[in-house]
């Protein structure tokens, strides 16, 4: 992620609105700029990281625009991977070796009669190395000292201006109060990351459909640990380029004052987050197939959506995996199914469920995890039982009787 000195000079103020100075993709400048950074970057694999740093001053040279560039650099270097380098001994068990002869120079002279090169050559000579290894391997364990092993990212000059744009985009974020997001779908992996990233949010249902979802910023007088708090509430975004329809209002400090920043599904950003799948489980995807050969279409009096709605529980979420909506009255039921699951992850997902508290929840067990009767007696829905995966016809008697 780009630091505050590489995100504040791109920040405009256009009245009560922050505005982000991004690079235009098929800017041509930029494009040559980008070309360039990526074979240079390319060019230094198996150097030291001082290495790539030195010669990224000599191509900023007198560039008035080297913030902009020096953002890109830092995109291509957190996307790669730098290795300290193998050594014969530790480094710090060299260093000590080589200073605790005394300070030598170059060449050497009346006061210090052994020369850098003398010197080198004994603590090699001592160890049974040579005096080119020894040098190299001095100070291996710094990290400007680490070689450059991977680039990590197949770059291309589109995807490199992309990416930094995204970056820019989040850093405004690192002077935020409060984040105010309208989300219609992708809810699973809405709060997935909302998890992952550990933010303190309130979240209510819109009466037209999704959810209004407030999120603490890092400057918010709720948050004590400000700095990483920052960081994890400025990665969160690419989560939102995930969404289909949606729209985010930050209130971020600027200049000493609190100006709006906005984003939404017409900002032409992508996230390089992954997307889960449409299932969890072979089981899921075998029942909604079922489902859609013999009641899909017109055959039946139900629709089955996958994870359509969000069941709020005080800070965290449940999102049962299937819901049936009744297509002449609304009546709606939700299922969720334990299958082949660790005993931790249902554990947790028992007490979700209990938190639910909803009678139109229907609870489909396998009888392999040993839920036994008794463990679910306090569930407020239904419970059905399955020995080898999930009877349909059984299921759908549970949903006429506990939709609501």
């Amino acid at each position: 992620m780009l630091t505050g000195d590489l995100v504040r000079p791109r920040l405009k103020r256009q009245g009560k609105r922050l505005e982000v100075e991004m690079i235009a993709p098929d800017d041509r400048y930029w494009q040559r700029t980008a070309a360039e950074l990526l074979a240079l970057f390319q060019a230094h694999v198996g150097q030291p990281q001082r290495e790539w740093q030195n010669a990224l001053e000599t191509y900023e040279g007198e560039r008035v625009d080297y913030v902009a560039v020096r953002g890109l650099a830092k995109v291509l270097t957190d996307a790669a991977q730098f290795e300290a380098l193998e050594t014969p001994l530790p480094p710090a068990e060299l260093r000590q070796q080589v200073f605790a002869r005394g300070p030598v120079f170059k060449r050497p002279d009346l006061f210090h009669p052994y020369a850098r090169e003398d010197v080198l050559g004994e603590v090699a000579e001592q160890n049974h190395l040579w005096p080119e290894l020894v040098e190299a391997s001095l100070f291996a364990d710094l990290p400007a000292d680490y070689r450059l092993t991977d680039v990590g990212v197949l770059w291309t000059p589109d995807s490199l201006i992309s990416r930094y744009n995204l970056e820019l985009a989040r850093g405004v974020l690192y002077w935020a109060r409060e984040m105010r997001i309208e989300i219609h779908d992708t809810y699973k992996d809405f709060w997935r990351y909302l998890k992952l990233f550990k933010l303190m949010f309130w979240a209510v249902p819109k009466p037209e459909g999704g959810y209004h979802v407030r999120l603490d910023g890092p400057i918010s007088p709720f948050v004590r640990s400000t700095l990483r708090y920052g960081r994890q509430f400025a990665a969160f975004l690419p989560a939102l380029f995930l969404c289909q329809k949606w729209h985010m209002v930050a209130e971020v400090r600027h200049s000493d004052a609190f100006l709006l920043y906005r984003l939404d599904d017409r900002t032409p950003l992508v996230s390089h987050f992954s997307r889960s799948g449409l299932y969890d489980s072979g089981m899921e995807a075998d029942f909604a197939a079922e489902f859609a050969e013999k009641f899909g279409d017109e055959r039946g009096q139900w629709n089955l959506s996958r994870e359509d709605e969000v069941l709020l529980l005080g800070d965290t979420v449940m999102l049962p995996d299937f819901s049936f909506t009744h297509k002449q009255d609304g009546r709606r039921a939700y299922l969720e199914i334990m299958g082949f699951w660790h005993p931790e992850y249902l554990r947790r997902k028992l007490q979700k469920v209990r938190a639910a508290s909803r009678r139109n929840l229907i609870v489909l067990v396998y009888e392999g995890v040993n839920l036994t009767e008794e463990k679910l007696q306090d569930i407020p829905g239904e419970v059905l039982y399955f020995k080898n995966k999930p009877v349909l016809k059984e299921v759908m008697e549970a949903v006429e009787r506990v939709a609501e």
